[in-house]
């Protein structure tokens, strides 16, 4: 056996234990709450994990990854090459990358300005890409000022301006609730974005259906809550080196 086949092997035994952990906890919380345990996608946040992480965990049949950095991402996309991934990017999309992004992922979750969205519509239809781009609008829920995001004020406005973007596909709201001593603390957070996506529904257009909230530390209160996509990096794969 080489070593590479080794280092696989260990990978794959290591995500194993963890992925299978988590799919349950996220089913049993979803039944918990009420909700079909399929209603809940997982998003396995692959930053700073290797391409060789990334690719056990697809032979164990997991499918969406999310990644922070254009660069990064595209290397793995590259080294992969697996038409079957699905690559969401959930960090600060700044103006000099939407070009890049729309032709290389499927999903962006961080959208908050109508001047990105533009750029993304436009990039998107000057690419080889066939579907349009899956988009969420990023939510700054708590209000705070150091963080990325549409304000709620603002929100109505931008889901407008979006919809007359032919090369974008609006499926929902994103959001990542202050970071509090308590994961329980953020219930509220969760409970207040699920009605906002409520609320926007009926002007949205017919596939409005993702409400991405809830990571590691408190996922099962965001399903709890009506997340239907839950961002899970250290879950996972472990802790970060």
């Amino acid at each position: 056996m080489t070593q590479y086949v080794k280092v696989q092997e260990q990978i794959s035994n290591r995500l194993l234990d963890h992925y299978q952990s988590v799919t349950e906890t996220v089913d049993a919380s979803s039944l918990e709450a009420g909700r079909d345990s399929n209603s809940v996608k997982l998003l396995a946040v692959s930053k700073t994990r290797s391409a060789n992480e990334i690719q056990a965990l697809a032979e164990l049949g997991h499918r969406d990854f999310g990644e922070n950095y254009v660069a990064e991402a595209n290397k793995k996309m590259l080294e992969l090459r697996n038409p079957h991934l699905v690559w969401h990017f959930i960090g600060t999309v700044q103006s000099n990358k939407t070009k890049l992004i729309a032709q290389h992922f499927d999903w962006v979750q961080s959208v908050d300005r109508e001047h990105i969205a533009r750029r993304l519509s436009d990039a998107r239809r000057d690419s080889d890409a066939i579907d349009p781009l899956n988009v969420c609008i990023q939510v700054n829920i708590d209000d705070e000022p150091q963080k990325s995001g549409v304000s709620v004020e603002h929100l109505p406005t931008l889901v407008q301006r979006m919809q007359e973007l032919p090369c974008l596909r609006l499926r929902g709201l994103m959001a990542i609730p202050k970071v509090r001593d308590d994961p329980e603390d953020s219930r509220n957070a969760f409970s207040n974005l699920y009605e906002l996506f409520q609320r926007v529904k009926p002007s949205a257009p017919e596939w409005w259906d993702t409400l991405s909230m809830g990571m590691t530390d408190d996922y099962r209160i965001a399903i709890e809550e009506g997340a239907t996509m839950v961002r899970l990096g250290t879950a996972i794969f472990g802790p970060r080196a």
